[in-house]
């Protein structure tokens, strides 16, 4: 199985604060930051939205294109959104159904066992 890496972008709205990350698992690293899983600057500021992510077979790869995408200008970040998802829509739909919610059901009935 080839394990695919991801650099991608998280917004708090359109135009609103970014967060630039990589992940090897792009569905449950996002459902953390939208379950505010985790701590820091994305659930302070509500920082929950997929706007833009891209695949790369290796994760030198995609914590280089992190970094890049980190080092550039607020404007670029957001002309590399726009020309990839122009309507800010939260791509986490696309990607997977889970929710907090399935995901905090899922913990409770592991809990009862």
């Amino acid at each position: 199985m080839i394990r695919r890496h991801c650099a991608y972008i998280l917004a708090s709205k359109r135009n609103g604060a970014l967060y630039v990350g990589v992940t090897d698992d792009l569905v449950d690293c996002v459902l953390d930051h939208k379950c505010n899983l985790v701590a820091g600057i994305t659930s302070q500021y509500a920082i929950n939205q997929l706007v833009y992510f891209e695949w790369h077979r290796d994760l030198q790869a995609a914590m280089e294109r992190e970094q890049a995408i980190r080092q550039m200008h607020r404007i670029w970040k957001l002309e590399l959104i726009e020309r990839q998802n122009p309507g800010w829509r939260d791509l986490y739909a696309d990607i997977s159904a889970a929710s907090c919610h399935s995901v905090a059901d899922a913990r409770d009935s592991a809990l009862k066992m």
